[in-house]
């Protein structure tokens, strides 16, 4: 039951931090958001925020390494993404090359 607690708070935590980010946005002075450097930065601080949700997803399951399937079929879609695959053709891609990693070489 304390879980469920956590859990709650914590959504509940991160809903009013999203709506007070949401809010002050539109508020900063026009100077912070429209000079080139800071434009830069927030498109930086997005690619990384990206990049660090897809490594932890590829890379970890269970507190532990998922294995080598998932990071090849992850591989794929990033090489095909990379060259701006259709979005379709990324996920199926990246499917068939986990399960053949499994099947093939019985990669977990």
């Amino acid at each position: 039951m304390r879980d469920l607690w956590v859990i709650c708070a914590a959504a509940a935590f991160l809903a009013a931090g999203t709506y007070v980010l949401r809010w002050v946005g539109p508020a900063l002075p026009a100077s912070l958001t429209e000079s080139p450097r800071a434009k830069q930065l927030i498109d930086d601080s997005a690619i990384l925020l990206l990049t660090g949700v897809m490594a932890t997803t590829a890379l970890l399951q269970d507190q532990g390494f998922a294995g080598w399937a998932r990071v090849l079929g992850v591989g794929a879609a990033g090489v095909l993404a990379w060259f701006r695959a259709p979005m379709l053709v990324v996920i199926i891609a990246a499917a068939v090359v986990t399960a053949l990693a499994r099947a093939t070489f019985g990669l977990v």
